[in-house]
Formats: structure tokens, C-alpha cells, sequence
């Protein structure tokens, strides 16, 4: 990935949570561990699907696409800019947030790193 590529993602991915966090939704679903960050870069819902957090992740993921799709005209594809925002957003996560393993599995954040694809930088 080229050096553009990855500084326009590095910003896409500082801005995305901060948007999301204005919503107390989310940060009660997150902090209740009913969503957490996926793999692909995409937010997801770990246990019983409800109208509400379909809601949640959806509005979200829309503006994580929206903004894949921006840094994605930079150079790159949308999928290679969602890729490394999932393994940028996976690090983030705090202990007691969800977050997906690689094989798909769903796991709580610990005070230990997070496992991810060996792929992320």
C-alpha cells in the first residue's frame, strides 16, 4: 500500500469513531458489547439482531463506506481501505469491547493485544 493510500486512511479512521461516539446508542451498545468492530472495517452486531441495532450499525457502516470510498479515490480500492480500517479499529478496541477474531469468532478485548490477520501492519 502506498504511502498516500495509507495516510488518507489513517485519517478516515481517526474521524469515523468520532462521529459514532456522539451517539449514545452506540456507546451504550458498544459498552454493553451488543456491536463490535469486524474484520472487513465494518461495525457488527455480535449476539440477537434488534431493530434498534440494526439501526446503530447501519448509520454507521454507511459512513464507513462513504469514507472508504472517498480515501479509496486516493488510490487503492474500497476494500483495501475497509481491510486496514478493521485492523486499525480492531487495535483500538478497549478492554471489554467486542471485536471479531480472524476465523470470525467473536472475542472480548482483554488488556492483551487483539488478535487479528496476520496481514494488518
Amino acid at each position: 500500500m502506498n504511502k498516500i493510500l495509507i495516510a488518507a486512511l489513517a485519517a478516515l479512521v481517526a474521524a469515523a469513531p468520532a462521529t459514532a461516539q456522539r451517539d449514545p446508542a452506540y456507546a451504550d451498545a458498544r459498552a454493553k458489547g451488543l456491536i463490535g468492530e469486524q474484520t472487513d472495517g465494518y461495525l457488527g452486531i455480535v449476539g440477537a439482531a434488534t431493530d434498534e441495532l440494526r439501526r446503530i450499525v447501519s448509520n454507521i457502516n454507511i459512513q464507513r463506506k462513504a469514507a472508504y470510498t472517498r480515501g479509496a479515490e486516493e488510490g487503492g480500492t474500497v476494500e483495501q481501505f475497509a481491510f486496514v480500517s478493521g485492523c486499525n479499529l480492531i487495535l483500538k478496541t478497549v478492554p471489554g469491547e467486542k471485536y471479531q477474531a480472524p476465523d470470525g469468532s467473536w472475542h472480548t478485548r482483554t488488556a492483551a493485544a487483539p488478535q487479528r490477520d496476520p496481514r494488518c501492519l
